[in-house]
């Protein structure tokens, strides 16, 4: 479908070409295309699937219209997987509220975000974090014991569709919060990993609360990207083997920052950072 006909299948629909983002799933792949649709509040794909779509949209508040012989349809998701759909065109794909990032560049101030004291990653590890997950449009991004989501909200607000997992039912309403209040959606499943069930297959993990037992199962979910965070030195090791018995090539750093207060510095307690690699 050429750009006049997305416009006109667009504008048809009700939304603004100049708030949506276009993408073309036969030159990107569909797994990007997919990623796209569940980070943006509207996007219209060219080349894909509307059933191989609404699959993979499972567990995010979409909505799909589907170009096709018979016209223009509405749909959910899960609908869109069992329609026959002839000769399907374009799709599009709205979040049931719209959203935008707030500007503030990346690696924010711990403050702005709502935590308990002392259960958020500092700014000084998710700037290291972010560095290594390489958050963008087209990728998804898990972020394991999530705590309130600090590390989720930034690659989202960086592109990256994510998926934050959080055992707290409190922390899930910080991490529902703080997405809101950046303008992101984060999808969030309030879970142990090994009891969240079947989830979308990542590109990158963080890793920021769990022993070894959940960097074992992280490293089995095909991410080509892993980062690990924790405070505690006799995680360190069996982290970094669990990564490298994955495959993965497995680097390091442990921060110990001096934060400016006044006119002193005010030493952090230590956080080692590990971060793991693998080719495709």
């Amino acid at each position: 479908m050429d750009v006049v006909a997305l416009h006109r299948f667009v504008t048809g629909a009700g939304r603004s070409w100049a708030d949506v983002t276009a993408v073309d799933a036969a030159a990107v792949g569909e797994r990007h295309a997919l990623n796209v649709c569940r980070a943006r509040p509207a996007v219209v794909v060219s080349g894909a699937d509307p059933a191989a779509l609404g699959r993979g949209l499972a567990g995010w508040r979409r909505t799909l219209v589907v170009d096709s012989a018979a016209g223009a349809s509405t749909v959910d998701p899960a609908d869109a997987v069992v329609r026959r759909w002839e000769s399907p065109g374009a799709v599009l794909c709205l979040a049931e509220q719209d959203f935008a990032p707030a500007p503030g560049g990346w690696a924010l101030p711990d403050d702005e975000f709502a935590h308990r004291a002392g259960m958020v990653a500092a700014v000084e590890v998710r700037a290291l974090a972010l560095a290594r997950l390489a958050p963008r449009p087209g990728v998804l991004v898990w972020d394991v014991g999530a705590g309130p989501g600090a590390v989720g909200v930034e690659c989202a607000r960086l592109g990256a569709a994510v998926v934050a997992v959080e055992r707290d039912p409190v922390q899930c309403v910080r991490i529902i919060a703080n997405a809101s209040a950046h303008g992101v959606d984060v999808r969030v499943v309030e879970a142990e990993l090994g009891e969240a069930g079947e989830l979308p297959t990542p590109d990158a993990v963080f890793v920021g609360g769990g022993g070894p037992e959940v960097v074992r199962r992280v490293a089995r979910s095909g991410a080509r990207r892993v980062v690990v965070a924790t405070p505690r030195l006799d995680r360190v090791v069996p982290a970094r083997d669990a990564l490298a018995g994955a495959g993965y090539e497995v680097e390091g750093s442990q921060l110990s920052a001096a934060r400016l207060a006044g006119g002193s510095l005010l030493a952090a307690n230590p956080v080692t950072v590990l971060w793991g690699r693998k080719e495709p």
